[in-house]
């Protein structure tokens, strides 16, 4: 097979969009990932890779060759060596095998959000809904936090007016630091969902209406508040606590 030479070339071009541009991630239901590590575990979860582009053939894998100088290109890495590969994006799971859901409002950073993936796959969480202004989970940045997580982990955006149809009756608690709310340990144990909002405005007024309680994570006087994604795995730990 001869090696693609030109960033011009239609499918070249395709994968660059999938890592630059959120809109065609979303129409393609694939997203971009870089490294070998990376594919590596990709392959072990079991993910649909859709799309290779390496320097050398390999295996198994729907490998299309392109020189050393269209990888640098194409990859989000820097000085990256390949190789670039495309993955579909995991299907919603039903609504009622869902028991531990997590929902993040306005977390801007991908770096968090990547990590919240990340944290909900160790602790076993169903899903993670993202609403309003939060960061695309399918950001190569988002994606490289996740530390191979975006694999295994079921992710849906909405907005807030969409959240109930998305947890079909599941009890919501909002993290927040209003008065009278529950101290974490104190979580309902069963099917649950957790809301977390950003470290600066926290949870929506819109969203805290939806919410069945309020919860907060107790901590030192001189602390005003935590990272999202800390704040989301304390959460976490407590829903998944029993089982783990």
């Amino acid at each position: 097979m001869e090696a693609i030479r030109s960033r011009q070339n239609e499918l070249v071009k395709r994968v660059a969009a999938l890592g630059a541009d959120p809109k065609a991630r979303q129409q393609a239901g694939e997203y971009l990932c870089a490294g070998g590590t990376l594919l590596a575990e990709a392959v072990s979860s079991g993910a649909e890779i859709t799309c290779v582009l390496a320097a050398e053939e390999m295996p198994g894998l729907p490998v299309r060759l392109v020189t050393p100088e269209v990888l640098r290109a194409v990859s989000p890495l820097q000085n990256s060596p390949g190789p670039v590969f495309t993955v579909r994006m995991r299907p919603i799971p039903p609504a009622e095998t869902l028991r531990r859901v997590v929902v993040l409002e306005n977390v801007q950073d991908p770096g968090n959000v990547g990590t919240v993936l990340r944290t909900a796959d160790a602790f076993g969480a169903d899903l993670v809904v993202l609403c309003g202004a939060c960061a695309d989970p399918y950001n190569p940045k988002a994606v490289r936090a996740t530390m191979g997580a975006v694999f295994r982990q079921s992710v849906v955006r909405t907005e807030v007016d969409g959240l109930a149809a998305v947890l079909r009756g599941l009890p919501l608690y909002g993290a927040a630091l209003a008065p009278g709310g529950m101290d974490v340990r104190a979580l309902p144990k069963g099917p649950i969902a957790v809301a977390v909002g950003n470290e600066g405005k926290g949870l929506s007024g819109e969203l805290l209406a939806r919410c069945d309680g309020t919860v907060r994570i107790p901590m030192g006087p001189r602390t005003e508040s935590l990272n999202a994604a800390v704040a989301a795995a304390v959460l976490m730990w407590e829903m998944a606590r029993d089982e783990l």
